[in-house]
């Protein structure tokens, strides 16, 4: 599968409901890595419709986030001390602290670092360096 929006994190961008921005001018993005266990849908609208147990690790919030042309790229996400399930893919969303209300933004499964078998050990991935990076607008 290539990566992909979900459609309500188009919608939540275009009516300004979640700003990339940088530093304290953007929301609380984070990433988090699923198994196969996680069916993707485009129609899937919060972090809550990704399954408890499909969740293997979760970044800390994205940092060193850049947007040029309407391209969106951040600094590559380090999750710590992974245990669980392989992870097949990274689901990027807008943090807000409550799985309910954090709306699902891109899910990623082709970047560097994908798949990856936890080992307890920290695990880097490396958003794409191609020219749409995290996501093209």
């Amino acid at each position: 599968m290539a990566n992909q929006w979900y459609d309500k994190g188009v919608e939540k961008f275009a009516a300004g409901q979640c700003t990339w921005g940088i530093g304290s001018a953007g929301d609380t993005i984070k990433a988090v890595g699923v198994s196969a266990s996680y069916a993707f849908s485009q129609a899937h609208e919060f972090l809550a419709d990704v399954p408890s147990l499909a969740r293997v690790c979760t970044s800390p919030a994205l940092t060193g986030k850049s947007y040029t042309a309407g391209v969106l790229d951040a600094d590559d996400a380090l999750f710590t001390a992974v245990t669980g399930a392989q992870v097949i893919a990274a689901v990027v969303y807008k943090d807000t602290g409550n799985a309910a209300t954090s709306p699902l933004l891109f899910y990623i499964d082709s970047m560097t670092g994908l798949p990856f078998t936890p080992s307890g050990a920290d695990e880097l991935i490396t958003w794409p360096n191609d020219a749409g990076k995290i996501a093209v607008l």
